[in-house]
């Protein structure tokens, strides 16, 4: 079986969020006798190729004419890192190279449906030169949402893709590809054909994603619970209607993370060390942490972290709303991402005005497992999360988990008291239930007994990919018999 995957991240050559985690994972413990598989992810300027030893193949040139224009592609390879899978980069200098972040901020939305459009088409036209006949081609998120639809459409009497099947992740439903049908004239995909309620048209506008959920042969929802959640009108972000009509191929696969790179007995990020054994070393990396963020070692008293997309999504609101509780807790609390500046203003402004609240403007993967480490607990308050990698990442670093219990943080997080609790649950999204069940996380911190309960639950919790990918195997397998 040979199995491709398209996506615009890839762990470790781009990340902005999970995606690039899960698609830097997935494929690893999807290896195996039998199954060939193939990345495809744009060369994105910021990747390092000398690092990854990325080469462009020769005479990999590839001329696609969308619209009226030609477009000149190049690709360029290497192996994923511990693995024997290809990795293939798609270049065009005007769309990929150019830019040392995967999603420029402040560019032209017509631009942006070409840099996926033209991505997405040169997947299948790269899998066609390189003659990898592909049985699955896994999309993810909207991006690649095109290709399902050319699959059922402009392809489907193509030999070369004729037995193939298509499985689009959902990873975020509110990002859709929203845009003016005009862009099928781009894309090459037939406006009478497509563009209905059963196909690509969404209250007279054009929909990348209600497209892939229509045209694609199966569904997957990052967690169970946000696979029911996407059902309804509350967070089905308009897509609720198409997808109950396509419920029978969706289904919900939990995330997982990859235990190589995210142990805190072996990870080279941190200074210190440990494991369920040796819990010690932690609290010298609350230390080590603390420095960093020019606070104040203070023996007993609980450090809170955050580390987050800045956006509505993650529940900064919340934050906002109880601002003055926060403090006034007795409990330090640090942030660390970047996102829409009316809440990096806010962090930064707190910085400035409290004695323990510090943030940091920026993404660093090292101080990301520098926090894992050396914080007691972590803050998710999400007003959805499809899934959530923070939380399981949090979980084995020790550091207990404070959520909403909506979407993968309902499914991953047993909540305080229990006998197997290893996180604290919040339900509504409401600052004041958030601000009371962060203090009810305080008061159970003052116990120590409970509290080294917590941590030795939460490190034995087991969220690996080998669980996961058993049943992306199943589906793939299932798929496969089809063809």
């Amino acid at each position: 079986m040979k199995i491709l995957y398209a996506t615009f991240e890839l762990a470790p050559f781009t990340k902005v969020g999970g995606l690039a985690d899960v698609m830097g994972s997935l494929p690893k413990y999807i290896e195996e006798e039998g199954t060939e598989i193939a990345i495809f992810t744009p060369l994105i300027g910021s990747i390092d190729k000398e690092k990854y030893n990325i080469k462009e193949l020769e005479n990999s040139r590839l001329q696609l004419r969308f619209g009226y224009a030609e477009y000149v592609f190049t690709l360029s390879m290497c192996k994923l890192p511990g693995t024997n899978i290809n990795v293939f980069f798609i270049d065009n200098p005007k769309f990929y190279s150019c830019f040392n972040c995967v999603y420029p901020q402040g560019i032209d939305s017509w631009y942006e449906q070409e840099r996926f459009i033209c991505f997405s088409k040169a997947v299948l036209e790269y899998a066609r030169a390189l003659n990898f006949k592909p049985d699955i081609i896994h999309c993810n998120d909207w991006h690649t949402a095109m290709i399902p639809v050319w699959i059922k459409t402009s392809y489907k009497n193509d030999e070369f893709f004729k037995n193939a099947k298509t499985v689009f992740s959902i990873h975020n439903l509110a990002y859709q590809g929203r845009y003016f049908p005009e862009i099928l004239d781009f894309a090459g995909i037939s406006k009478n054909e497509t563009y209905h309620q059963d196909g690509l048209e969404h209250w007279g506008n054009l929909v990348w994603m209600k497209g892939a959920i229509n045209y694609s042969d199966k569904i997957i929802a990052v967690s169970p619970k946000y696979a029911q959640e996407i059902l309804t009108y509350d967070y089905g972000e308009g897509m609720d209607w198409a997808l109950r009509n396509n419920q029978y191929k969706l289904e919900g696969i939990l995330n997982g993370i990859d235990y190589n790179e995210f142990n805190p007995d072996t990870d080279k990020h941190i200074r210190y060390n440990y494991n369920i054994n040796s819990i010690e070393n932690k609290e010298k990396c609350k230390r080590d942490i603390l420095k960093d963020y020019w606070l104040e070692y203070k023996k007993d008293r609980p450090l809170i972290a955050i580390i987050s997309r800045l956006v509505e999504q993650k529940g900064i609101d919340l934050l906002k709303f109880v601002e003055n509780e926060l403090r006034e807790l007795e409990a330090d609390i640090i942030v660390l991402g970047t996102g829409e500046k009316r809440y990096e203003d806010f962090f930064v402004w707190l910085s400035y005005n409290s004695k323990n609240i510090r943030a940091r403007i920026e993404y660093r993967a090292d101080l990301c497992n520098k926090i894992y480490a050396g914080a007691d607990m972590f803050l998710m308050p999400s007003r959805f999360e499809p899934c959530g990698l923070s939380q399981l990442i949090a979980l084995k670093y020790g550091t207990i988990p404070i959520v909403r219990a909506t979407g993968g943080l309902e499914n991953t997080i047993n909540a305080y008291p229990n006998e197997n609790a290893d996180g604290f649950k919040f339900y509504n999204y409401n600052a004041h239930e958030m601000l009371g069940t962060i203090q009810y996380a305080i008061n159970t911190y003052k116990n120590k007994r409970e509290w080294q309960k917590l941590i030795k639950n939460a490190m034995n919790a087991d969220f690996s990919w080998s669980k996961s990918a058993i049943k992306y195997k199943k589906i793939y397998d299932d798929l496969f018999q089809q063809s």
